[in-house]
């Protein structure tokens, strides 16, 4: 029986994102989602807002107290006492990428507060097309964010390509925006 607690406990780690420790609701007391979102200086943000304000911090103004989690269909904050969960915008996925030339991590679901990128604050261009149509959905040059991502809101079920250039160096790398799909992409090697 330990041995299976254990074994969930390491699998929720490994889904969980880049974070050492996932910390989770240990309090039964329970405040109201606004009262939470407050707290942790969110106010009435929507999860969009959210997830935008978070991966676009500093990273030592990144909030040690809270851990925020991208799935493909919603952002799952918590805290040592409490969870929330909040509803993606319909119809749209959140796809973080963090480029590299040589150092990495594994990630599944993109931490907003714990993951970092070899590549912060670097110029990159980007382009992402949707394999099915070929239809080209990103096509931009941009700067990765200090945690060394970059982010894009891409359409719900969508499989493709994403293409990153930097400094001469260019990496591709596959993606999904389906259900079952990764929105952390850290094998994106620049060769």
């Amino acid at each position: 029986m330990k041995r299976a607690a254990l074994a969930a406990a390491a699998l929720a780690l490994t889904l969980a994102g880049c974070s050492a420790a996932e910390p989770g609701p240990t309090a039964t007391t329970q405040v109201s989602q606004e009262q939470f979102l407050s707290t942790h200086g969110l106010g009435e943000r929507d999860a969009r807002e959210i997830i935008d304000h978070l991966d676009r911090q500093q990273v030592t103004e990144r909030p040690t107290d809270l851990l925020a989690s991208v799935r493909p269909d919603e952002l799952v904050l918590s805290d040592e006492e409490q969870e929330v969960v909040l509803e993606l915008p319909e119809g749209l996925s959140y796809v973080s990428i963090a480029p590299y030339a040589t150092q990495t991590h594994d990630c599944f679901y993109h931490s907003l507060t714990t993951c970092l990128g070899e590549l912060g604050n670097e110029d990159i261009q980007v382009t992402i097309t949707d394999e099915t149509s070929g239809e080209v959905l990103v096509e931009e040059t941009t700067t990765t964010f200090d945690n060394g991502f970059i982010g894009f809101w891409l359409p719900d079920d969508v499989t493709g390509t994403i293409e990153v250039t930097h400094q001469g160096r260019t990496g591709t790398t596959g993606f999904s925006t389906t259900a079952d799909g990764v929105t952390c992409l850290t094998d994106l090697r620049l060769t």
